[in-house]
């Protein structure tokens, strides 16, 4: 279909088919690179945080040039889990693609998601902590640092309905750059597939898993290390309270409404497409 319209980038059945096929080997996986590959994607969206930080520190901007100009910067998060190559638990949501399709486990699909989600927590809380030793939350006159516990205290303070379905929603718009990131065929293909959504996400204000890791626990520790200036309002149970509910509606948003829709289109597409008999050729 894509060489019919003159393009070279995959239809969105191939994309599908992408999507399974990479689901499988992520479900395969060995344990020790599946681990240090979610490593890396916690610290790859904690430093897409930390720039959104370094914008929303900024007083002088408007609320809605913070917000979209802090979800474009935070688009490095997703940029180098893709294109550096990261396990991401938000994005593997979609291997429910390939478990719809008998193609794996639910013991390994959630194998997986474990693991990775485990892997991000610690990835963005060793960041966290490189990051306050950097010194680099007193940057702007400290208000680095105040930004961050203000967005903790902010995230530790959402109900849980709303945690839940700025999660859904986030989540959404997170697995549509990565299903559109698989469409591309080059480095800038990818790049600009994952901006839109992604600055789309952050802007609306909805909930990410990941990067709350990261946000939250820099919070904690700069509470921890600077109890005089960050005083003591957020707490471990805190966080976790985010958490639940924000990874719970992550989930729902990618396998649900992403993945499993578009496995069902595919599938019906698949089984009523009508099959096409060759020609005769006639002497």
């Amino acid at each position: 279909m894509a060489e019919l319209f003159g393009s070279d980038a995959y239809a969105p059945a191939e994309i599908a088919a992408k999507i399974k096929i990479v689901g499988v080997a992520k479900a395969h996986m060995a344990t020790l690179p599946l681990v240090m590959l979610g490593l890396l994607a916690g610290a790859f969206i904690g430093l897409g945080g930390l720039f959104f930080v370094i914008v929303k520190s900024d007083a002088t901007l408007s609320f809605a040039v913070s917000q979209v100009l802090g979800g474009l910067v935070f688009c490095l998060g997703l940029i180098l889990v893709v294109i550096a190559g990261a396990e991401l638990f938000t994005g593997n949501n979609l291997l429910v693609m390939a478990w719809a399709d008998g193609q794996v486990t639910t013991r390994e699909v959630l194998r997986n998601w474990v693991y990775v989600c485990v892997a991000n927590f610690v990835g963005a809380t060793g960041l966290a902590l490189l990051v306050y030793l950097s010194g680099h939350t007193h940057a702007n006159g400290g208000a680095i640092g105040v930004t961050v516990m203000k967005i903790a205290l902010a995230k530790q303070n959402l109900v849980w309905v709303e945690a839940f379905f700025r999660g859904v929603l986030c989540n959404v718009l997170v697995c549509m750059a990565v299903w559109m990131a698989m469409a591309g065929r080059s480095v800038v293909d990818k790049v600009v597939a994952i901006v839109f959504p992604i600055t789309a996400f952050v802007a609306a204000g909805f909930e990410h898993s990941i990067a709350n890791m990261y946000v939250m626990q820099l919070a904690l520790i700069i509470q921890y290390f600077e109890p005089a200036t960050a005083g003591n309002a957020l707490s471990v149970s805190g966080m976790f309270g985010n958490l639940m509910p924000v990874i719970l509606g992550n989930l729902v948003g990618g396998s649900v409404f992403v993945g499993l829709v578009y496995h069902l289109i595919y599938r019906v597409a698949a089984v009523t497409q009508p099959a096409t008999t060759p020609r005769v050729k006639k002497d």
